[in-house]
Parts: C-alpha cells; structure tokens; sequence
C-alpha cells in the first residue's frame, strides 16, 4: 500500500505548467546546439577557462577538426544564445552566457519556475 505522502510524491506535476509553442521552438534550438558532442565541450571548455572566456585559439588546438568546422558549431552555440563572442584584433573572445543555461537547466528541473514559460 502507497502512503499520502508518497502518492503526492509520485503523482505531482514536474512543472507548473507546460512550455508554450514560442518557448518550446526557443528551447529546442539550445538543445539542438548542446546535443552535438563537439559543441557540448566547447562550452564546457569556455565555461571552465580561466576569467570565464575563452579565445577562439585557444579552443581550435584542442580539436582535431579544422577552423571552418570549429567556427561553424560556435557559430551555432552563439545563435543559440549559449556563448557571445567580442573580436579583439584578430581573435574572437568567448564567454558563456549564464542566462540561457540556467534557463535550459529550469526547463529541465522539477518544479521549474513559469519564468521560464513565458
């Protein structure tokens, strides 16, 4: 036999109420750009760099692929909203963009706030 407190537990809702349509086409773009394995490390890899930000020479060297495909899965992160980039001379700074994951870590947490559903 299920006690009350357990069935509340079991059986309350994870979220307050479900993504809307604008945020749901929104989310998945970030999750998209984070399910690619090579995209995933270079945030983590800009997130963990010391300062917060990370130069584009700095990351290239770390990946056997070449500048044109690293630009491209940044490219891909920075029009997701993950990571902003500011050019310094010749190189490009990256620094991760703390809103939009804690955003895509709320959707994701039981009971997220409806910030997050707007």
């Amino acid at each position: 036999m299920i006690d009350a407190a357990t069935a509340v537990e079991c059986c309350a809702p994870l979220v307050r109420e479900p993504l809307t349509a604008a945020r749901a086409d929104e989310m998945a773009r970030v999750f998209k750009a984070m399910g690619d394995p090579v995209r995933l490390r270079l945030l983590s890899l800009i997130a963990s760099h010391e300062g917060g930000e990370a130069c584009v020479c700095d990351l290239s060297e770390v990946f056997d692929l070449t500048g044109p495909t690293i630009s491209h899965h940044l490219k891909v992160l920075r029009e997701a909203g993950l990571i902003a980039g500011e050019r310094r001379g010749t190189w490009i700074y990256y620094r991760v963009q703390t809103d939009a994951l804690r955003l895509a870590s709320q959707v994701l947490a039981p009971g997220a706030a409806s910030a997050v559903h707007a």
